[in-house]
Order: structure tokens, then sequence, then C-alpha cells
């Protein structure tokens, strides 16, 4: 888990605890509030801004399932899957974006 400059590992043993866990933090970060517009070369209002990546591997030898959740600075959650090559996943047809982390993964370790 990434919020801002802050790093936190944790271990499960089961995806289903994992999920939950990122859920409360995700809600969490959420509720501490968007951050403020950022400039650099151009301005990035909060929905551009990811304020937090929570993510979870799975297990593997060579190549371990990887997808999590960005947290990003409107409040919304994106959720994605890979780790290097982050591929954005459409949560519609899902309750939540969790419930499609906890698929892609459990589908993954099939």
């Amino acid at each position: 888990m990434r919020n801002g400059a802050e790093v936190e590992h944790e271990r499960f043993d089961d995806i289903g605890a994992a999920v939950v866990r990122m859920r409360e933090r995700a809600l969490a970060i959420r509720a501490e509030g968007p951050p403020k517009a950022a400039s650099l070369i151009r301005k990035f209002e909060p929905e551009d801004q990811v304020t937090a990546r929570l993510e979870l591997s799975g297990r593997g030898l060579l190549h371990k399932p990887v997808a999590g959740i960005d947290v990003r600075g409107d409040g919304t959650f994106a959720p994605y899957r890979g780790g290097l090559q982050r591929e954005e996943l459409d949560p519609s047809g899902h309750d939540t974006p969790f419930d499609l982390v906890r698929e892609t993964l459990e589908g993954a370790n099939r």
C-alpha cells in the first residue's frame, strides 16, 4: 500500500482477507479528502492524481499475479491488473471494484 510517500506491506494467507483489508484502507484514504491541485508543467486536478495505490500480488514462481486499486484524488477507485505494465480494468458488471480485484487474482491462481 502506498499513500503519498508512505509505503506499508502486509502479508495474508487468504485473498479474501487481503481484499477486505484493501477495501478498508482505500475507504480510509478516500475519507481523508481530496488532494490539492498540483502543477508542474501543467495543472493536475484531483481527478488526474493517484493519491494511493493498493496492490495485491499472489503466489507464483515466475509471474506472480498482481491486481490492485488506485485511489484517485476525486475519490474514485480504479481497479487494475499487472505490475509494471498495468491494465486498467472495467468494474462494470461487479458490485465493487474490489470484487473485480479478487476475481482477477482468483482467476490467475487457477
